[in-house]
């Protein structure tokens, strides 16, 4: 094995390391398991090394939030793209990536995410202020009522996706994003 001063540097990739660690651990024992002790050494990474990347835990959560929303904003914005209809464009793209969470391998990822937010109330502030800047972002097209429940809707799938509250059969949740999107169109 390389020592530290042979070993090629690649902040960007340990950095990322860190956080997939963080969000395994978050997962798999809860958000209170998350250590920076922990994270380093399952991360295979001096605590030192950690420290320069996120000072502490909460540095650590916040990178974890700000790559999950990153991703988040990007499917969105994606998702918009495809849409041709400006009237609830943002909603429907919502509801279309909220409703895949479940499915794709990033599911894991929204649960940590979710998690997090119910633990830690400076990113429950940080969640709030995503969702203020995206509805003011787009109140002129999306502020309609009927966006706002089919919102409300898809946060409502999104969490009996993360509890495993409810099985719904595939036909059963594509009938609902169906209804969902029409209502954006109202």
């Amino acid at each position: 094995m390389k020592n530290a001063y042979q070993r090629k540097k690649e902040p960007e990739r340990v950095r990322q390391q860190l956080l997939e660690v963080a969000a395994r651990l978050s997962f798999e024992q809860g958000i209170a398991a998350v250590t920076l002790d922990k994270v380093s050494q399952a991360a295979g990474v001096s605590k030192g090394g950690l420290l320069h990347h996120f000072p502490n835990k909460l540095a650590l959560l916040d990178g974890l939030f700000d790559e999950l929303i990153t991703r988040f904003d990007r499917a969105i914005e994606g998702a918009m793209v495809e849409d041709d209809v400006e009237r609830g464009r943002f909603t429907r793209a919502y509801l279309a990536v909220c409703f895949a969470l479940d499915a794709d391998a990033e599911g894991q990822d929204w649960q940590v995410l979710a998690i997090a937010l119910l633990a830690e109330p400076h990113l429950k502030a940080r969640w709030r202020d995503w969702v203020a800047r995206r509805s003011a972002e787009f109140a002129e097209t999306d502020g309609s009522p009927n966006c706002l429940i089919a919102r409300f809707a898809a946060d409502g799938v999104w969490l009996a996706d993360l509890l495993q509250s409810h099985d719904l059969e595939a036909s059963t949740r594509a009938e609902l994003l169906q209804k969902l999107k029409a209502l954006s169109l109202q």
